[in-house]
């Protein structure tokens, strides 16, 4: 029996079907990623470590510099300084912004879509509410686990621990202490968020596009590895945008985190910055930033998206893979 001719629209390489937060195992989603999640953290820290050491230097150290510095005064143990802190935290601001982020896409991409948007309008309009969403509910956890780790980064030797610091941080500041610097947070991260998510979503559909016109004929189906390529580029492609941005505000951030004074404002982090070496002070770790924010965002949306999948209810992932 002869099988039935293959169209050229099933031909071409196209964007796996989007899963939504109804269709998550919710016990399985958060169990695997804690566990996805931290490993992934744990081999990208030591470039935020080098970020936020070069955001706080009063010269212009060089990442290479910097590196050797640490390996040859704290040893490889130095690249790590603040890390279970930073891990103890990631956890339950993970579970929020998967939530927030999840729940967000679901709801405004069913409302865009019955207001008579295109598929790709609402798509990149739920990825950015669901980018601001996320980072916003994040914030109330993160921030406060970035001023200890970040503390533990830079003054490491002043602290004994992750305990130690937030012990300390609790007797000089009190609970203020610990959300220096979340109004400049939030200004950073919900927009560039949005713009992440919205970007991810629009060069994942131009990619899939082009390979499409360029592979006439040719049946590539949905492999698995062509599928995390395409995912890892456009979360490359995004964060580089999002990186040269939203730096200069990161550099604020984190020194209002770092910093000792009683009264710290924002005016006053600018001048010194600016005192330091211009406008260009305020990019200091840009090198190291765009590094992390790639390698992230590849690692974490590749990760993201097997998450996802893995994770689907039975019935909804014999409906995926059967598309």
């Amino acid at each position: 029996m002869s099988s039935s001719p293959t169209t050229y629209e099933e031909s071409q390489p196209h964007p796996p079907q989007e899963i939504d937060w109804h269709m998550l195992d919710k016990s399985k989603f958060f169990c695997i990623g804690t566990a996805l999640f931290s490993a992934v953290s744990a081999a990208l820290y030591p470039a935020i470590v080098l970020k936020t050491r070069q955001q706080m230097s009063a010269a212009g150290i060089s990442c290479r510099h910097m590196s050797r510095s640490i390996m040859r005064y704290e040893g490889f143990r130095g690249f790590y300084r603040g890390f279970g802190t930073s891990l103890m935290g990631a956890i339950p601001a993970r579970a929020l912004y998967m939530s927030a982020l999840e729940v967000t896409k679901s709801k405004v991409a069913s409302a865009t879509l019955r207001w008579g948007f295109s598929d790709a309008s609402a798509t990149a309009i739920a990825n950015a509410a669901g980018g601001v969403a996320s980072a916003m509910a994040a914030q109330l956890v993160w921030t406060p686990v970035d001023v200890v780790s970040q503390r533990l980064m830079v003054q490491g030797v002043c602290y004994r621990n992750g305990f130690d610091a937030f012990r300390k941080i609790m007797g000089v500041d009190g609970p203020r202490g610990f959300y220096r610097g979340f109004g400049v947070s939030i200004v950073t991260y919900a927009p560039s968020n949005a713009v992440w998510w919205a970007s991810y979503s629009m060069v994942q559909k131009l990619i899939w596009g082009t390979m499409g016109s360029k592979n006439e004929g040719l049946s590539l189906g949905r492999d698995s590895r062509m599928v995390m390529g395409v995912q890892g580029l456009s979360a490359v492609m995004a964060s580089g945008v999002c990186a040269l941005v939203t730096m200069p505000l990161d550099t604020i951030k984190t020194r209002l985190q770092v910093l000792e004074a009683d009264e710290v404002r924002v005016v006053e982090v600018v001048r010194d910055l600016v005192r330091e070496g211009g406008v260009l002070a305020c990019y200091r770790g840009l090198g190291p930033r765009c590094v992390s924010m790639s390698m992230s965002a590849a690692a974490m949306i590749t990760t993201y998206e097997f998450l996802k999948r893995v994770s689907a209810k039975n019935a909804d992932r014999l409906a995926l893979y059967s598309v």
